[in-house]
């Protein structure tokens, strides 16, 4: 018709042209849609026609041969219409994703493109499984389904690294989650989720909390509980099973997103996840914390390190340093397992009004204004704690130990220590480490909570630690090995009325005689230090009164 119009004779028939597009431009006002959709998907997909799997390009042919791409073509005559393009293309692209535990020997990427087709795979348990997760989501009225077993060229290591890194994003984009049970048996009953393997695999923590529109299905691929809703995350009786379970608001697991928990809340949750492969302790988190680290397999502890280190870079949070047991190899400083965020830090409270008036008339009439100004300024402007090449500088309130001593020997390894702190008296510690009290060896206790130190405030202040001994010196920073999620915290408060300087540095000599997680640390030969890892948390009285 367009091209009977162009080669009119009549001038005003030819000018009808520019009333009319040609079906090339639409095509070429499509392809960036397109392009731009597939970019945000997953790398490779199965067709659950075919059961083929396909990469982008093999998803645009599909697109442009299907009946979608030529009523889409026909339906814009006199105008390209790029939200009708963006909501037809998005909607064929739609794909569900596959949340699962490993059962062994899964069908890989390699096995699919063998037989070219999900179909025509072996007739075992496992790929039946993958049969019918595809068969699943095409019920569900989606062409493509990802799976972690198939989807991934795991031979390939750029092709392995971009899938971990964009995981967390394809279950977040994706129009639907399908989580298969294999040991919830049908009919399923309340509780057989969170009982269920599911529930302690380290990566299906992202694949649970980043998808929209969720289901879960027991051994028979039977909705579980019965639940026929059209998205369990808004079923109130799974949801509550899982907050029960998890310990966290029900808004946050329906619209969760990186930044509605604190990090060491995020640890906590996968504290009880476990995972095959070491190093995808640290990988399955690198969404949830929207981390940068690269995956590198064959580097085992040290990639929980490198999450962690980059935690304390990126947020400066500490309160990653509130564990107690088995150092990493890392970073001292650091644990050796995430298992250990299941523990609840100690957690000082604030002061109450009442307390906190009682506390500065005290010392307000015992320390000169010019020594407290002299500590608050040190502490208000301490730089943020921050690693490099491995060592954390920490900067910290430390309490020098004057004399130590084994008290008894616990069974196993560990001992139980006494040490007298100056700045704190006497303190009491156990651990399996071997301290060498016959070596002229400085230890400190340091209190790295600076944040609670500070207390609430007008003015945003980014603050680490300092050492101090005795005499509260705040200007040194120990080196070793730490990483902040932000420390258990005052509950926010309602703005204090303004303050002078000196009551508000007195007030902050207050929290400080509060007792508190102490980290027990070791100078080595050369002037860095070392943590001492603990067997439980070192909770100590906090400054005595007499700090001059």
């Amino acid at each position: 018709m367009l091209h009977v119009i162009e080669q009119s004779h009549d001038p005003a028939i030819r000018q009808l042209r520019k009333n009319y597009i040609s079906p090339s431009e639409t095509t070429r006002a499509i392809d960036p849609i397109v392009r731009g959709i597939l970019e945000s998907c997953p790398l490779v997909v199965i067709d659950v026609t075919t059961g083929c799997l396909c990469d982008g390009p093999e998803r645009t042919r599909i697109f442009k041969a299907d009946p979608t791409f030529k009523e889409l073509i026909l339906s814009m005559t006199r105008e390209v219409d790029d939200e009708r393009i963006l909501r037809v293309v998005a909607s064929f692209f739609r794909y569900g994703m596959f949340s699962h535990a490993w059962q062994g020997n899964e069908p890989s990427f390699q096995d699919v493109n063998i037989v070219k087709s999900v179909w025509n795979l072996p007739d075992t348990s496992l790929n039946k499984k993958l049969r019918n997760f595809c068969k699943e989501t095409r019920r569900l009225g989606y062409n493509w389904a990802w799976s972690d077993t198939c989807c991934i060229d795991k031979a390939t290591s750029s092709i392995l690294n971009q899938s971990l890194t964009s995981m967390y994003k394809w279950y977040a984009d994706s129009a639907v989650t399908l989580v298969f049970l294999a040991g919830v048996a049908h009919p399923s009953k309340l509780g057989d989720l969170t009982h269920s393997y599911w529930m302690t695999r380290a990566w299906t923590l992202q694949e649970f909390l980043s998808p929209k529109v969720i289901f879960f299905y027991d051994s028979e691929w039977k909705p579980y509980l019965g639940d026929t809703g059209t998205n369990h995350k808004e079923s109130p009786e799974i949801m509550q099973e899982l907050v029960d379970a998890m310990k966290i608001p029900r808004g946050t697991i329906v619209t969760f997103s990186p930044d509605d928990l604190g990090a060491r809340e995020e640890l906590r949750l996968a504290s009880t996840r476990n995972a095959t492969v070491k190093e995808d302790v640290a990988y399955s988190l690198i969404g949830i914390f929207k981390s940068d680290i690269r995956p590198h397999y064959g580097e085992g502890a040290d990639a929980l390190g490198h999450l962690l280190e980059e935690i304390v870079a990126r947020y400066g949070e500490v309160t990653v340093l509130a564990w107690s047991g088995k150092s990493s190899s890392y970073n001292s400083c650091l644990p050796a397992s995430v298992s250990v965020y299941s523990q609840t830090p100690y957690n000082p409270q604030s002061l109450e009004e009442e307390e906190m008036e009682t506390c500065i008339t005290e010392l307000r009439g015992k320390l000169p204004q010019q020594v407290v100004l002299g500590i608050y300024n040190q502490i208000n402007f301490l730089p943020p704690a921050r690693f490099s090449t491995r060592r954390l500088h920490l900067p910290c309130i430390a309490f020098s130990v004057r004399k130590l001593g084994i008290q008894e020997i616990h069974r196993g390894n560990e001992k139980l220590y006494r040490a007298r702190v100056s700045g704190l008296g006497k303190v009491e510690f156990t651990t399996a480490d071997e301290l060498p009290l016959d070596k002229p060896q400085k230890f400190v206790f340091v209190h790295p909570w600076i944040r609670h130190i500070r207390g609430p405030s007008d003015e945003v202040v980014w603050g680490g630690d300092s050492e101090s001994d005795t005499d509260f010196d705040s200007d040194s920073e120990c080196d070793t090995g730490s990483d902040e999620v932000a420390p258990p915290l005052p509950s926010p408060v309602v703005p204090a009325p303004q303050v002078d300087d000196y009551t508000r540095a007195l007030q902050m000599i207050a929290r400080l005689r509060q007792p508190f997680n102490a980290l027990l640390l070791v100078q080595q030969p050369y002037g860095e230090y070392k943590r001492v890892a603990a067997g439980n948390e070192i909770v100590v009285p906090g400054l005595r009164a007499n700090i001059t």
